[in-house]
């Protein structure tokens, strides 16, 4: 089976320089999306790059990536994300063997090598009222820690909600059937919405911790309380949940 990459850039030239040859070496093919100029310096050999004329969101971009490519599984990257050898084919080798797994999610780690939370629940109405405001600094808090499933650290497979879209293998049939990702999100809430939208479906979503990804992550929206990124956050949400009304009677 074939793997395709893309790898959507916004003025991560300088990440790309570390990325890049990581995700090469381990996909069949290798797509860039420069949203603005200066995006994407050099990039290895057989690497195509698309250049927007002006940007788009990042879910406009993977679209436009995807259909440039041709592979049975589509991989999403950050630009930030380096895959350990090895980490693609765990994800291809686990979900080929499962003809639903319509997504799989790696283990993702800090660069220092510390572990990262990114496989989730799917949002209830007090945990994003905890996440976005100071609640979310009291120490242990259940909503926090149950989101964030900071209580399990599974080394075997297991089913998720959704996962973190910095580092996403989807099967190219899943992508067709849901009509790809949502562009009309801004920034935050499309790597939910598309999950969601998946288990609506009948598709799984796996963590697969064999599968190794090293991420910076910047969270800016668990670091500060009022920046643009904590609008476009609201915005990204109230979009699911008008698409997804039935959340809101998720209260837990």
């Amino acid at each position: 089976m074939t793997v395709s990459a893309v790898v959507v850039s916004h003025g991560h030239a300088a990440e790309l320089e570390r990325s890049l040859p990581a995700l090469a070496s381990q996909v069949d093919e290798l797509v860039v999306v420069s949203n603005v100029p200066g995006s994407v310096g050099s990039v290895p050999t057989g690497a195509r790059v698309l250049e927007n004329e002006r940007p788009h969101t990042f879910a406009a971009n993977l679209n436009r990536g995807i259909a440039e490519t041709h592979g049975t599984f589509v991989l999403v990257a950050n630009p930030d994300a380096v895959p350990e050898p090895g980490a693609v084919h765990a994800l291809v080798d686990f979900a080929a063997g499962r003809p639903r797994c319509g997504i799989a999610g790696p283990q993702m780690r800090y660069a220092d090598g510390a572990w990262q939370p990114s496989r989730r629940r799917f949002p209830t109405v007090s945990g994003t009222l905890v996440r976005r405001t100071p609640l979310r600094l009291v120490p242990r808090l259940r909503e926090q820690r149950a989101h964030y499933l900071l209580d399990e650290r599974p080394t075997e497979p297991v089913p998720a909600d959704w996962l973190l879209g910095a580092f996403l293998l989807q099967r190219r049939e899943l992508l067709d059937e849901l009509g790809g990702w949502d562009g009309g999100f801004r920034h935050y809430g499309e790597d939910i919405d598309l999950c969601y939208r998946a288990a609506k479906a009948g598709w799984e979503r796996w963590y697969v911790p064999d599968a190794v990804v090293r991420h910076d992550y910047a969270a800016v929206v668990d670091k500060r309380f009022l920046t643009r990124h904590t609008l476009w956050h609201a915005r990204g949400m109230l979009r699911f949940v008008r698409k997804h009304p039935e959340r809101l009677l998720a209260l837990r």
